[in-house]
């Protein structure tokens, strides 16, 4: 019978030790700050860099006007020496990512580029007075827009109504 008793203190001593170990774990839990929320995306000022590139820019710039205060502005940048690039991004209101993007580069590389290789589709619609083509197939869906010397593309996860929304907002100047 001596040995049916190590067996029992065996066995009580491992659901013990489990316990002391479980509660220790809730207590770790609960009492280190642990965050849950997604982090906060921050909004940056683009006032500026949109003056350079207007300024700056062999065609007039599109920026949006009117766009709801969900559209939170994360990125911008021109690039003067690299075919008049200029980039705006948003993170859209459903957590999206929509981006303008404008150039001088030839129209076939730039919208590869800024559709992350996308193909056009038969499908176009008019926006604020302009014809845009869809483009579909790559990382991103885009709205593209040919001009004189340049070539805009509305591109990125939203859906084509948010990239609708984009476009409808720009203002060329």
């Amino acid at each position: 019978m001596a040995g049916s008793n190590g067996k029992q203190k065996t066995v009580r001593d491992m659901v013990l030790s489990l316990g002391v170990i479980g509660i220790a774990a809730a207590v770790i839990y609960i009492f280190i700050p642990h965050d849950d929320k997604d982090t906060d995306i921050k909004r940056v000022d683009y006032r500026v860099e949109l003056l350079t590139a207007r300024r700056a820019a062999a065609y007039p710039v599109a920026a949006p006007e009117g766009l709801s205060k969900s559209w939170k502005a994360t990125s911008v940048r021109f690039q003067g020496d690299k075919f008049d690039a200029w980039h705006l991004g948003f993170h859209a209101p459903d957590d999206q990512y929509v981006q303008i993007e404008q150039s001088t580069q030839k129209p076939s590389e730039f919208i590869d580029e800024a559709s992350q290789g996308g193909s056009a589709t038969k499908t176009t619609q008019k926006i604020a007075g302009r014809t845009w083509t869809h483009y579909t197939g790559g990382r991103y869906d885009a709205l593209v827009l040919p001009g004189k010397g340049s070539t805009t593309v509305v591109a990125g996860t939203g859906s084509f109504k948010q990239l609708t929304e984009m476009a409808a907002a720009l203002k060329m100047a």
